[in-house]
């Protein structure tokens, strides 16, 4: 007689549990946390702390591992994302800011930008497996799909280095303008578009021969020339469009994938910095230092939604399913 009654306070508990979205896990750079939101309710739902000045973040493939750039603890930290643990640290080297990890999820390319070095790390076995000698503070980070190519820029020697990943030696270095902050490839792998911030341009290669194919420049109206500095990009689930944060422009520029014409801008937070894509491919949600919050865009009227007080300084963004 009893089992009803146990199945009825099981529902019950059942019913009681907190059910939310997919999750955007959000760097805090000065508050030396982690601020993670739920794009179902658009509000964080939970703050974690991590180490001295979080940037760059990203999860393992199976997200159930987080990796953060705790640029002034010299450590990329490995948390736990259910609990908010801390797992450990791996050997980054001086002063990491920003990462990307191997298609295959074993190994993360680490910019040092004191040291002007890239350290690839062993997820696995948590060792150091090459240091590789760039240019001056290195920083954008991008990886080629197929996992061949990974690429490195340095702010001060501006340059894109084209490192192969089998034998961890460059192959190429390719001039681009001022200060590169960022570098990501076409989803098909046949592009590299590196944004150069000073320089206030993205320039577009050919992955294959690493020729330039063209270069993006941007205007907006009461906008100073100075202040128009592309940082972050993220091309659209479709590809046919490239986000490129404006800094302290304050905008987002849609770029059309194909024609690299610029189509439209996008008023967001102060000092946008990078971006992230919900799971579910509806939503872009930007990163803005300066305003301390995070702007949601709709991706399909690429209209701002609404905006979520994140830490201080938010920088890195990282999305993941629900659990």
């Amino acid at each position: 007689m009893k089992r009803p009654c146990l199945l009825i306070l099981a529902l019950g508990l059942t019913a009681a549990m907190p059910v939310h979205g997919d999750e955007i896990w959000v760097t805090n750079e000065l508050d030396d946390t982690v601020s993670v939101i739920d794009t179902d309710t658009l509000e964080v739902i939970a703050t974690h702390p991590t180490g001295q000045r979080p940037r760059g973040v990203t999860f393992s493939r199976d997200f159930k591992r987080l990796y953060i750039c705790a640029s002034d603890s010299n450590a990329v930290q490995v948390m736990d994302p259910d609990s908010g643990e801390i797992l450990h640290d791996l050997p980054s080297g001086a002063d990491p800011e920003q990462f990307i990890l191997s298609p295959d999820d074993r190994l993360l390319y680490i910019a040092n930008e004191d040291d002007a070095i890239t350290t690839v790390v062993d997820t696995a076995t948590r060792k150091v497996v090459a240091q590789i000698d760039v240019g001056i503070e290195p920083e954008g980070m991008g990886i080629s799909p197929d996992g061949r190519i990974q690429i490195t820029t340095s702010e001060t020697t501006n340059m894109a280095h084209w490192i192969d990943t089998q034998s961890h030696e460059i192959i190429a270095n390719t001039l681009v303008d001022a200060r590169p902050r960022h570098a990501e490839f076409s989803p098909d792998g046949r592009e590299l578009w590196v944004s150069s911030e000073i320089g206030g341009t993205v320039t577009v290669f050919d992955a294959e021969s690493r020729s330039e194919l063209g270069k993006i420049r941007f205007a907006l109206p009461n906008v100073r020339p100075e202040q128009l500095q592309p940082v972050g990009m993220k091309f659209s689930p479709d590809a046919s469009k490239v986000f490129v944060a404006l800094g302290p422009a304050n905008h987002l520029a849609v770029v059309d994938a194909a024609s690299r014409e610029v189509l439209d801008y996008i008023l967001v937070g102060r000092r946008v910095w990078h971006m992230a894509i919900s799971p579910d491919q509806t939503q872009l949600f930007t990163t803005n230092g300066v305003s301390g919050d995070v702007t949601v865009i709709d991706i399909a009227s690429q209209k701002p939604v609404k905006t979520i007080k994140t830490g201080r300084f938010p920088w890195g963004a990282a999305a993941r399913p629900t659990p």
